[in-house]
């Protein structure tokens, strides 16, 4: 591409988030252009009575036509002209421009002018742009989610011991007991038989129905009953799809469990956790909790941060940049399948969703991350967070690219350091949120309160993700005409707070 092939670019705004471009490409750089794509057109083609590279130009008007010449530089100039053109014009450009009905063909001697027309991102404001109040869990270890830990580890070394002969079974009661299955046939199940087994209410081997039938059973009582094979099988009666339509069982119980949890002495610590007492157990389990809060407080505020921001959010995002978000979401998501080595209906299987209730999932996440942007841009420009220069070539420097340079004059090539400049001021953006927020600490134990949603135009912003991919992203995929501008949010993030939620 031609060095400053355009030597001006004018803007001017339409309806509907729609902007019309004008650029003018120099009369130096169109006869620069003719001269060689006739020399490219001698060697190229065939000319009788010419060697190679030879033939004038009526010669090759005669054989190829007059305009074939022009006609090919108009389309070079114009299409590589547009991209830098529209970066250039400091607009955020979504969809494919449209050209003017009037373009002409270039002619030497003269610049050459031509028009298009894009929609652009729109300029939505916040309700307010005080700083945000969150509520966050505290930080460091409390000695409440010291034992609360502590408790966990005690339940994994949990013993039984048998209840009065009067107890009834429970909802969450333990038992020993025989029991005989069979089939509609009358032969035996030999994976549900046996003459001793444990067994634990509402852990979800056996289906509901064989649970509620023991509700109530004490030691020495015997009871017959069948239960219908379920149409979603749990452990046990996934083998007996499609081969027996009931399941008849003989039941005795033998005992009702009491779980009895170890009392956490010097000397169980010491032989069973292999620590040295009681107080350096608390100091490691102290030491795990600092460590994992470290690594999702920072997520978590952010994501706190964001869905306070996005709720301010004044107006409706466009349908095209949550359908973009959806297709990055998408495709991040199976490719991060694809290196795991998982299958799609493995994973909605794991998390117990349908693709109906996926789609729908990442749809929504999709326009929540869109809102999000969208916020972060607002802030940006209320605060006039500029981006300079200097920090676009600063982001490619810290890409880890082998050839930042190059890849920068790759991306202005292309016409994407709009994107690698927006992405810049979200972070700062984000940095800013969350630097002024206001934040409230939870005591150990309390919930983050949900904000109560006004019957608004905005969605609740469920997942925060990172900011529009920059020059870092940039490092790791060749730039193409539309990079992808996100990372997906995916479950991560609901399970890292999970953990912090567990952490309190």
């Amino acid at each position: 591409m031609m060095e400053d092939s355009y030597v001006e670019t004018k803007v001017e705004a339409l309806k509907d988030n729609r902007v019309k471009v004008t650029v003018t490409v120099d009369a130096k750089d169109i006869d620069v252009r003719i001269k060689k794509t006739y020399k490219d057109f001698a060697h190229k083609y065939n000319f009788p009575g010419f060697r190679a590279g030879k033939a004038p130009r009526p010669i090759i008007d005669n054989a190829l036509g007059a305009e074939a010449v022009v006609a090919t530089v108009t389309d070079d100039v114009v299409n590589e002209t547009y991209p830098r053109a529209i970066d250039g014009a400091n607009v955020y450009p979504i969809g494919k421009p449209a050209f003017g009905d009037d373009m002409g063909l270039v002619e030497g001697g003269k610049p050459f002018v031509y028009t298009l027309e894009v929609d652009v991102k729109p300029e939505l404001e916040l309700s307010s742009y005080e700083p945000v109040a969150i509520e966050m869990p505290v930080d460091g270890a409390t000695d409440a989610e010291i034992d609360e830990q502590i408790e966990g580890l005690r339940e994994h070394y949990f013993d039984y011991e048998d209840a009065a002969a009067a107890t009834k079974i429970k909802e969450d009661s333990y038992m020993d007991m025989s029991m005989k299955a069979t089939d509609d046939s009358g032969e035996e199940i030999a994976a549900m038989t046996a003459d001793s087994r444990l067994y634990g209410m509402g852990t979800g081997l056996f289906p509901a129905t064989f649970d509620a039938e023991l509700m109530g059973m004490k030691k020495g009582q015997t009871k017959s009953f069948a239960i219908d094979v379920p149409a979603e099988p749990t452990i046990m009666t996934q083998p007996l799809m499609g081969k027996t339509a009931k399941i008849n069982f003989d039941v005795e119980v033998k005992a009702v469990k009491n779980k009895v949890l170890p009392e956490v002495t010097e000397e169980w610590v010491k032989d069973t956790m292999g620590f040295e007492g009681v107080e350096d157990l608390r100091t490691r389990v102290a030491d795990s909790i600092k460590e994992q809060k470290a690594e999702v407080l920072p997520r978590i505020k952010e994501n706190q941060c964001l869905a306070v921001l996005a709720d301010r959010l004044e107006g409706d995002v466009p349908e095209s940049l949550c359908e973009e978000a959806e297709t990055n979401l998408l495709q991040d998501f199976f490719q991060q399948l694809q290196r795991q080595g998982a299958s799609f209906d493995a994973y909605l299987a794991q998390q117990g969703i349908t693709p109906d209730q996926f789609k729908d999932d990442v749809k929504a996440q999709a326009k929540d991350m869109t809102r999000q942007d969208m916020a972060l841009d607002a802030w940006a420009r209320h605060f006039k967070m500029d981006v300079s220069d200097q920090d676009v070539v600063d982001e490619f420097e810290k890409s880890g690219a082998p050839e930042p340079k190059k890849l920068q004059e790759e991306w202005t090539k292309n016409g994407q350091l709009h994107m690698v400049r927006n992405g810049i001021a979200r972070t700062n953006a984000a940095k800013d949120v969350m630097d002024t927020a206001v934040v409230t600490e939870l005591k150990p134990g309390e919930a983050v309160k949900k904000e109560e949603k006004k019957p608004a135009k905005k969605a609740a912003a469920k997942k925060a993700t990172k900011k529009d991919e920059t020059a870092e992203d940039a490092a790791e995929k060749k730039p193409a005409k539309k990079p992808a501008a996100k990372k997906a949010a995916k479950k991560d993030e609901a399970v890292e707070a999970d953990k912090a939620a567990d952490a309190e």
